[in-house]
C-alpha cells in the first residue's frame, strides 16, 4: 500500500504535465499562408485550428457567377461595383451590408465581384459569424500584402439575448488598432437591422428606458457604410429572370409554355426570386434533356 502511494503521486503529475502540453499545442498559433497562394488564388476561407486560432486556405473551385445574369437588381448592383471600384482602386470605400429577401442575388452579387475586380488584386476571404471574432488574427495575415481583401460573411444575424453583436461594432468600428485600409468587411443578411424587433406591450418593458436597448441593436447596421436592399420581385420581374436564363440556356421551348410552367414552378415553390427561377430552369433544362450551367 505504502509503495503504491509515490507511484500514484508521480503519475497524476505527469497527467497534470501532460495536460498542460496538450493546452499549450492546442494554443500554438496556425503559421501565416504563404504569400504566393494570393498570387495562385482569389478566393479563399478561414479555417479554425484549434480553440480561438486558423488559417487562410485556399478555395481550389469558386462558385463562378456573372454579374451581367442577375437580372432585377441592378441599382444595388451598381451601387456595389462602385463601392467596390473605389476599394481595389486605393479610394474611400464602406463596409457593405447587402440585406433582403432570400433568394434574391445577394450572395451573388458578392461572388461576382471577383471575375470582375479579380484581376486587379481583389482577394475574397469568407467567414462564418463566429469567425468574425478572429478579425485582428486575419487581418495580422493579411495587413501588408499587396491585395485588396473582402472579408466576406453570408447570412450574417443574432438571436435576442446574444451579446456577440457589441464586440462586432468595435471591430466595424475600428478599435485601438487601426484597420487596415486594404481590407473591408462584406457581409448579407435575411435582416436590415440584423438582430429581431419584437412589438413589446406597453408596461411590459423590463428597462427603465428601453429605447437606448432597441437603439443599440440598431445600431449595429449603422456601422455597414453602405446598406443595399434586395426586394421580393413581382411576376414580371421573376418572369425576365426566366427568359434570361432560358435565353443563355437556348432552351428549346416557346415563351407562353416557358411563362405558364415558370409560374406554376413560383407557386408551388411559394416565392417568386431569382432563386427559384435558377431551381425551375435547372429542372426544365434537366426534363429537356440538357445540362444547366
Amino acid at each position: 500500500m505504502t509503495s503504491e502511494a509515490p507511484r500514484e503521486g508521480a503519475l497524476r503529475r505527469l497527467e497534470g504535465i501532460l495536460a498542460r502540453v496538450e493546452t499549450l499545442l492546442g494554443k500554438r498559433e496556425a503559421p501565416p499562408p504563404d504569400p504566393a497562394i494570393f498570387h495562385a488564388h482569389r478566393a479563399f476561407r478561414w479555417e479554425r485550428v484549434g480553440e480561438g486560432d486558423g488559417r487562410i486556405v485556399p478555395i481550389p473551385h469558386p462558385h463562378p457567377v456573372e454579374l451581367a445574369s442577375l437580372v432585377g437588381i441592378d441599382g444595388a448592383k451598381e451601387e456595389l461595383l462602385r463601392n467596390t471600384e473605389q476599394f481595389v482602386s486605393g479610394l474611400g470605400a464602406n463596409h457593405v451590408l447587402l440585406w433582403g429577401e432570400r433568394g434574391t442575388g445577394k450572395s451573388s452579387c458578392v461572388k461576382g465581384l471577383l471575375p470582375v475586380f479579380g484581376p486587379r488584386g481583389l482577394r475574397i476571404v469568407e467567414l462564418s459569424r463566429w469567425d468574425l471574432f478572429s478579425f485582428p488574427k486575419i487581418v495580422g495575415q493579411i495587413r501588408d500584402l499587396p491585395f485588396r481583401f473582402l472579408l466576406f460573411c453570408d447570412d450574417l444575424s443574432f438571436d435576442e439575448g446574444e451579446a456577440d453583436f457589441r464586440g462586432l461594432k468595435t471591430l466595424l468600428d475600428g478599435g485601438v488598432e487601426e484597420r487596415p485600409e486594404n481590407v473591408l468587411i462584406y457581409a448579407t443578411s435575411n435582416r436590415r437591422h440584423l438582430m429581431p424587433e419584437r412589438r413589446v406591450a406597453l408596461g411590459a418593458e423590463d428597462e427603465i428606458h428601453p429605447e437606448e436597448a432597441v437603439s443599440e441593436k440598431l445600431s449595429l447596421s449603422d456601422r455597414f457604410g453602405l446598406q443595399l436592399g434586395f426586394y421580393r420581385f413581382d411576376q414580371e420581374t421573376y418572369l425576365a429572370v426566366v427568359e434570361s436564363y432560358a435565353r443563355r440556356l437556348l432552351l428549346p421551348v416557346d415563351p407562353a409554355t416557358l411563362r405558364e410552367e415558370a409560374l406554376r414552378w413560383a407557386l408551388s415553390a411559394g416565392s417568386r426570386s431569382g432563386r427559384t427561377a435558377k431551381q425551375f430552369i435547372d429542372d426544365l433544362a434537366g426534363r429537356l434533356g440538357m445540362r444547366s450551367p
